[in-house]
């Protein structure tokens, strides 16, 4: 009889159990993450009843690569340019909440007894909730459109990138096995500089590769591309320092700004969703449930910990970054959860062998529980809101609306923002790329020089040379480069910038000299000749700036042809698509059911607008039309309401509106619709508000957009300002409108 390796028997058996157990989760609608835990308990040695996984050294091995895939596939999900869009609001409140569990699971780790590398990793297993319970308990409750689901993903985008940032500290945590504040610092120092370096660099040659073999390409062929391109970045990363995962995310995040970054998402899906599952298999294998039972007031303690601290830092980090109460709720109550990054931080700390055996069920256990209870929170999230909102204080929430409004409101950029936008993000890529070059130099240029000449003494001064002549073009953008154009939005930024250009060049180019002297003491020491060799280069620059000047411009500008190539693909796209309204919003037209909840009710007791986003414009009811009806305006059967809203929006609030189907004879209206027109300087509507300037009564219609200067107001507040040249959409009579404003 032939010979079967452990290992393709093991496997077998893995995905074979998985795959029941699995097929079972989703027949009872549960998350398939649980599937693969329960499916590795079995295998595992804590269960004599089932058949036992036999080479586990090679099994784990398998599932480091299964780490090293999902954090791949994450990568090509998450996209640096996604960060940056979701705003400052996710932000703050991705880093509040992170900050607080992380501390908070500290602080109850040394509360229970344990040493402070055990604390510490409870802490960065609390910080991160998990994307994959909150995409599906939203798809199962249709709540996708809700601009709190908005604020979740763009909270989760940056959990990413807090996530590999933990990942990094955890590590170096690890390696020393103490908390120094100055070799943390020294890590994040490092995991930023590399990052920026590795997106540079990637950004600037991987579309050049995919544009010139793009021919070549195939299903087939891209595959192996893209996993050669992942596994390549894996080994620069752990060469570097880092870990392998991380290396694997940064290609991801890199392919993910190419125009086939879909389609190696689309075709890496498969692989990713294999290793990915022997991955959590083998995280099951090493639950205990002895350690479960010992263990069961911890667990419930940790889990109570999880679920309220997540609620409350992620509730307070969203209403500091300016956003409503209910808002703030709804996404504080969806991500009171941990999942797939804490077991990999759990497993991590395994791996290094620096944390506690019984750290990695605990943490396994408080997922199953929090992702049991994720859909329950999510579904009462509009009771609960209700409950809290009703006991707080009047004035508490005056001032809650007040400060929405307040931070709602954009200033004016300060001069150290100016300064920033206009000369520190080019010149802190440029001085990113030119340590970038001097490492390069240093260690792979002088290295491969070295083992083809045994006459190496001037090596390091021609090294010098070597390191400044590839600086060059970056050296004269920090000294010489003009500021970005998109930073200037008006005439006062560019008297703002001119009024500073002394101060701003005398500082460029003390740090230009600081840099090349940089360069210099990198590889040799200060003598007399080498400083000849400086000036000479300094002088051979300025003559020879005709050159470096539009080589810089050339590099500079094939870098954002490659950044946005993908968003000009889509705009392309998006041009032979109709446009049927401002904002992608449309009008549509509904018959209030006998049987529907807002029966009787007022449009402010009807909460349509709080709970769908849509706006009401127009009730007919026989043959009386209700223009912009009030907030007492009672909604009645058969009804017939105009919303304004986008299509998931209106969607979502046809269910509640028309809730059976019935024919119900209305009249027909013929000239009521969308319109617009543009103040002019000497319309009297002016420097007035919305509220105040009786436009609507004049129009017997509703405002429903503003445009200004290139921006979009949805459903402006009644307390806006209008301004000459502003583009005001109505609702209302067009035959009123043309009479009234356009004659």
């Amino acid at each position: 009889m032939a010979h079967l390796p452990d290992l393709i028997r093991d496997l077998g058996f893995i995905l074979i159990t998985a795959a029941f157990v699995t097929l079972l989760f989703k027949r009872l609608r549960q998350p398939v993450v649980l599937g693969y835990l329960i499916a590795g308990f079995f295998l595992g040695p804590n269960f004599p009843f089932f058949i036992h996984v036999q080479d586990t050294q090679s099994v784990h091995i398998w599932a480091e690569i299964g780490v090293i895939f999902l954090l791949f596939g994450l990568g090509l999900e998450f996209s640096f340019k996604k960060l940056s869009r979701v705003g400052k609001s996710a932000g703050i409140t991705a880093f509040v909440e992170a900050a607080f569990m992380l501390g908070i699971g500290f602080l109850t780790g040394k509360m229970i007894g344990w040493n402070s590398i055990d604390s510490l990793y409870l802490g960065g297993i609390l910080s991160i909730s998990s994307t994959t319970i909150i995409v599906r308990a939203f798809d199962e409750l249709g709540l996708k459109g809700k601009k709190f689901v908005s604020l979740v993903f763009g909270i989760l985008i940056v959990e990413d990138l807090i996530a590999i940032l933990l990942l990094v500290l955890l590590t170096t945590v690890a390696v020393s096995n103490t908390l120094s504040g100055s070799e943390l610092a020294t890590a994040t120092f490092k995991l930023g500089f590399f990052l920026t370096l590795w997106f540079l660099v990637g950004i600037y040659v991987i579309p050049n590769l995919l544009n010139a073999i793009r021919k070549l390409l195939t299903p087939e062929t891209t595959v192996v591309l893209a996993l050669a391109l992942c596994l390549t970045m894996v080994i620069v990363a752990t060469n570097v320092g880092f870990s392998a995962p991380l290396g694997a995310f940064i290609m991801g995040s890199i392919l993910a700004e190419t125009k086939e970054g879909k389609n190696i998402e689309h075709l890496i899906n498969p692989i990713k969703d294999l290793f990915s599952a022997v991955f959590f298999v083998s995280v099951g294998m090493m639950i205990n449930p002895n350690s479960l039972y010992q263990y069961a007031d911890i667990i419930l303690l940790i889990t109570a910990v999880t679920i309220v601290g997540k609620i409350l830092s992620t509730t307070v980090g969203a209403l500091l970054s300016g956003q409503s109460l209910k808002t703030s709720m709804h996404a504080g109550l969806s991500l009171a959860q941990i999942g797939e990054f804490s077991f990999i931080i759990a497993t991590l700390g395994l791996t290094l062998k620096v944390t506690s055996e019984f750290l990695y069920p605990i943490a396994v256990a408080v997922s199953a529980i929090t992702t049991f209870t994720t859909p329950y929170l999510i579904k009462n999230s509009n009771a609960l809101y209700e409950m809290i909102s009703g006991r707080l204080p009047q004035g508490l929430k005056d001032q809650l609306t007040h400060y929405e409004t307040t931070f709602a409101h954009k200033s004016e950029v300060g001069v150290y923002g100016l300064l920033w936008r206009a000369y520190g993000i080019r010149i802190l890529l440029n001085v990113t790329i030119v340590v970038g070059i001097a490492l390069f130099t240093e260690q792979i240029i002088l290295n491969y020089v070295f083992d083809l000449t045994t006459y190496s003494r001037d090596i390091p001064g021609i090294g010098a040379i070597i390191a400044i002549i590839l600086s060059a073009p970056f050296l004269w953008a920090i000294i010489f480069g003009a500021p970005a154009q998109s930073s200037l939005s008006s005439s006062t930024d560019v008297a703002k910038l001119r009024n500073l250009l002394v101060g701003v060049t005398i500082t460029r180019v003390i740090l230009g000299i600081i840099l090349v002297l940089g360069l210099i003491s990198r590889f040799t020491t200060m003598h007399s000749s080498y400083l000849f060799a400086f000036l000479v280069i300094v002088g051979a620059a300025i003559v020879f700036r005709n050159f470096i000047e539009p080589f810089y411009h050339s590099i500079e500008e094939r870098f954002m042809y490659n950044l946005n190539e993908k968003e000009r693909e889509e705009l392309a796209l998006q041009k032979t698509k109709p446009v049927l309204a401002p904002w992608d919003a449309v009008m549509s037209e509904f018959v209030v059911s006998p049987n529907s909840i807002i029966i009787g009710k007022t449009l402010q007791e009807s909460e349509l607008k709080e709970k769908f986003g849509v706006t009401i414009a127009l009730i007919e009811r026989g043959h009386r039309k209700i223009m912009a009806p009030g907030r007492d305006t009672l909604l009645m059967p058969f009804d017939k309401v105009f919303l304004i809203g986008t299509d998931t929006e209106l969607t979502e609030a046809k269910r509640v509106i028309e809730a059976e189907d019935f024919h119900a004879e209305v009249p027909e209206h013929a000239s009521y619709g969308l319109e617009s027109f543009t103040l002019s300087k000497h319309s009297t509507y002016i420097e007035k508000s919305i509220r105040e300037c009786g436009l609507r009564e004049k129009i017997e219609g509703l405002i429903v957009g503003v445009e200004r200067d290139g921006k979009r107001f949805l459903n402006p507040d009644s307390g806006m300002i209008l301004k000459a040249g502003d583009l005001l959409w109505v609702v209302a009579d067009i035959k009123r409108v043309n009479q009234n404003l356009k004659s």
